[in-house]
């Protein structure tokens, strides 16, 4: 006789108790009338609008001897930098901190010990081991904010109004839509309509009818054109020009797959 552990059938035992509801259930099987066939269709549907957002990164880094200095330093830049933006028409509720970070600066002895003999012309000589480990010799504090700019013929003003306040630190844009789902819904209906144009074209080639619609599934999202990246500069730099931005079309996409019965 086949025996269990005690744990094992205390547990067989609660399941067996359980009612049928609370288990599990696979989807019930598809069912079509003798003589039908399946079909199963891929299609896509797209839709093209302008962008209405642009999202971007900025904020300053700083280093100081002490973290609280670095940090002192950083928190007196950023709030300027928070302040342009508000002061350029960016709403508070799209102004949002996405990191604050504070890190040690390490020494590097050998890097200095060969960099010292290259400057003075001698050979390279290792430092003794004592005097190579690793000592904090400061820290760089990084704050950054996210921001959704709505108005995107100001993009390239508020960059340089942001530079200007002393944010070393600009990544994006990352153009968007606000409200994306009229576009998708476009995109979806064109993408059934491709869908059941395809499944008559395979029902006429084989001499049959779509009967009706088994299941539908979907996937799909939105693409616009690549990222552009701002480097990091110094706040000290006079402001370039306004950046010239051209935010392009975002192309929404919809795929579903869809399984069509066919009879004679």
């Amino acid at each position: 006789m086949k025996r269990f552990a005690p744990a094992l059938l205390s547990v067989l035992l609660c399941a067996a108790a359980l009612p049928s509801g609370a288990l599990a259930q696979p989807p019930p099987p598809l069912t079509i009338a003798p003589g039908n066939t399946l079909l199963t269709v891929s299609a896509e549907g797209r839709s093209l609008r302008q962008p209405d957002l642009a999202v971007f990164n900025s904020g300053v880094t700083t280093q100081g001897k002490t973290a609280g200095e670095a940090l002192g330093e950083n928190s007196r830049a950023m709030t300027r930098v928070i302040a342009a933006l508000k002061a350029a028409g960016i709403a508070e509720r799209d102004i949002q901190t996405s990191n604050l970070s504070v890190n040690p600066i390490y020494s590097d002895p050998n890097r200095d010990a060969m960099m010292a003999a290259r400057v003075n012309g001698t050979q390279y000589i290792p430092p003794p081991p004592e005097q190579q480990l690793q000592k904090i010799v400061g820290y760089t504090v990084s704050n950054n904010v996210s921001v959704r700019q709505r108005r995107l013929g100001d993009y390239g003003k508020v960059i340089d109004t942001l530079v200007a306040a002393g944010a070393n630190q600009v990544n994006g844009p990352s153009f968007q839509m606000d409200d994306a789902d009229p576009a998708t819904d476009e995109a979806r209906i064109a993408a059934m309509k491709k869908a059941r144009e395809r499944a008559e074209l395979y029902a006429r080639a084989a001499g049959l009818r779509v009967v009706r619609v088994l299941s539908i599934s979907e996937s799909g999202g939105y693409y616009g054109p690549p990222q552009v990246m701002f480097a990091r500069g110094e706040a000290a730099m006079a402001p370039p020009p306004p950046a010239p931005i051209q935010p392009g079309e975002l192309q929404l996409n919809a795929n579903v797959t869809v399984m069509y019965e066919l009879a004679p």
